[in-house]
């Protein structure tokens, strides 16, 4: 005996248009809603290490403001990447967040002690092109170095 199916065309379910993936999307990302964009701070916090450092890429000169270019280009010679990206990450802290010192007080602390392992050969010559770079005036003392 065969069953007979009621009703009419079957009728599918379709996402929100903000939520519509094409067939060569892959990234589960880019099918989810737009994010609204996050706090800078927010965003430097996440990318901290957990050695304490920071790393030289796109999403950390993004944080800063400034392109990849204007970071990778502006870098002393002598200098390694991570001692680099630090050094900004700190500068940016103390230029443009002193008012939520008590929420990144730690890990600055983190990322100076590591600093300070380093031993960067460079470090106020790091600090003047870090400022001339970020529009800042932070004193080397003041990042714990």
């Amino acid at each position: 005996m065969k069953k007979k199916l009621s009703g009419g065309p079957a009728k599918m379910s379709v996402p929100p248009p903000q939520l519509r993936c094409s067939s060569i999307e892959t990234d589960s990302q880019s099918c989810s809603p737009k994010q609204p964009p996050r706090d800078p701070l927010l965003q430097l916090v996440s990318l901290q290490k957990a050695s304490g450092c920071w790393e030289l890429d796109p999403a950390l000169a993004a944080a800063l403001g400034k392109t990849s270019e204007e970071v990778e280009n502006t870098k002393p010679a002598s200098v390694n990447q991570e001692v680099w990206a630090t050094l900004l990450a700190l500068i940016w802290l103390h230029g443009f967040k002193m008012d939520a010192q008590e929420e990144w007080e730690l890990l600055a602390m983190k990322a100076a002690s590591w600093l300070r392992a380093q031993n960067a050969p460079c470090v106020t010559e790091c600090v003047k092109a870090g400022n001339a770079l970020l529009g800042c005036n932070v004193q080397k003392v003041a990042l714990g170095l």
